[in-house]
């Protein structure tokens, strides 16, 4: 194939980026969002609302569907929040909801999120292998992930690995949020940098809601017949509900904002208007930060709408790099993870995953990991074979 005018080359474009992240002063975060979880096999969002509705019947039903009628699920859930403050504990009826018909909705569709979420045993590889990589203290500051997922995908890889993290809960069977870990630098909190900060804007299956409206972390999803604080209202009726999700929002925001930061963002569909807003005005803000974004297929144009220089935005087909956007010139053959079947991959978290595990062992490589560097030793001793430029990526 001939060479594309003012293409992007896929393969330079990924070391590039594999040589920033071996930069030990990066202040290395991730945005994930549903692209995660459907790596895991598990149901993104419009999946979880469509099984959903299919288990409600009779008033329940029709309800919910006067409810999520040209809403997501976490639009509906808002709705019908907003109705349940506007009840209050009376006996009014509004939209056709009582406070008790709204209360009762609610607690079925957490139940059904929690039944639909842990129901099958997720594919673990991605979670794992995102997990080796943020494992260890090869940076200088800890490495941030932020997720706006209920499930538990991204903590059992790192259960699976043996990784220290810290998700802003003190405890075990009911951990309480400590929000004055959260708010204050890293370095101020006493962790070391090897414990990876895992934070949920979204809420969790096993963050439970309390009579007295406190959110704790349990030792494991919440019962259904139980409330999980899953997603936040943005009304006012209950503040102490919304703590959690305020203080990871604003430490989205303070993460952002850090110095020679490098954000990396899979698998999020932009769909919470407030989290992009915390995200593109950062790219404004802080221009020496950077900001990569990765599109599982095409690049939506909202999103081309909002690119600058410090914005970098990876497609299957095409890209926006350094503010101009091309396709991809492809490789002479494939280079998976980077390039596989006429696509670049990065944009499906399992490719991306692979892609930050492989930098994990370039990085473990170059600052003489004992573990590692023995490992290289002993294949070259019987006679294996070492890969090339170890900052070659897109090699085995």
């Amino acid at each position: 194939m001939g060479a594309l005018m003012n293409a992007h080359d896929p393969i330079s474009a990924a070391n590039e980026l594999a040589a920033k992240l071996t930069a030990r002063t990066r202040h290395v975060s991730l945005l994930l969002g549903a692209g995660t979880s459907c790596a895991a096999g598990l149901p993104d969002v419009a999946r979880l609302l469509t099984n959903i509705l299919s288990g409600l019947d009779g008033d329940h039903l029709e309800l919910a569907k006067s409810i999520f009628e040209n809403r997501n699920l976490e639009e509906g859930l808002t709705r019908l929040r907003r109705i349940r403050a506007l009840l209050g504990d009376g006996e009014e009826v509004f939209s056709g909801f009582s406070a008790t018909t709204a209360q009762n909705l609610e607690k079925k569709i957490m139940a059904s999120i929690i039944a639909e979420l842990t129901k099958i045993a997720p594919d673990l590889t991605p979670s794992i292998n995102l997990a080796a990589w943020a494992a260890g203290d090869f940076y200088t500051r800890p490495i941030e992930i932020f997720t706006v997922n209920y499930d538990l995908v991204l903590e059992n890889g790192l259960e699976k690995v043996g990784a220290s993290y810290f998700d802003g809960f003190v405890g075990n069977l009911e951990a309480r949020f400590r929000p004055e870990l959260v708010e204050t630098r890293p370095e101020a909190t006493g962790l070391p940098n090897s414990f990876v900060r895992l934070w949920k804007l979204h809420g969790s299956l096993n963050w439970k809601i309390y009579n007295d409206g406190d959110v704790r972390r349990t030792g494991g999803a919440v019962p259904q017949d139980e409330m999980a604080a899953i997603y936040p209202s943005d009304d006012k009726y209950n503040q102490s509900r919304r703590v959690p999700f305020l203080v990871l929002q604003d430490r989205l925001r303070r993460a952002l904002g850090e110095p020679e930061s490098l954000t990396l963002v899979c698998g999020y569909s932009f769909g919470d208007a407030h989290l992009n807003e915390i995200l593109f005005d950062a790219a404004k803000r802080h221009p020496r930060s950077e900001i990569a974004i990765f599109c599982f297929d095409e690049i939506p144009e909202s999103l081309a709408d909002n690119v600058s220089a410090n914005v970098s935005i990876f497609g299957a087909r095409e890209a926006i790099l350094s503010g101009e956007r091309s396709q991809w010139q492809p490789p002479a053959s494939a280079r998976p993870p980077v390039w596989v079947e006429n696509r670049f991959c990065l944009g499906d978290f399992r490719a991306l995953a692979e892609f930050l595990a492989k930098n994990r062992r370039t990085n473990s490589l170059l600052t003489g990991d004992p573990e590692v560097v023995g490992q290289l030793l002993e294949a070259l001793q019987t006679g294996g074979v070492l890969p090339g430029n170890p900052l070659d990526l897109t090699r085995g």
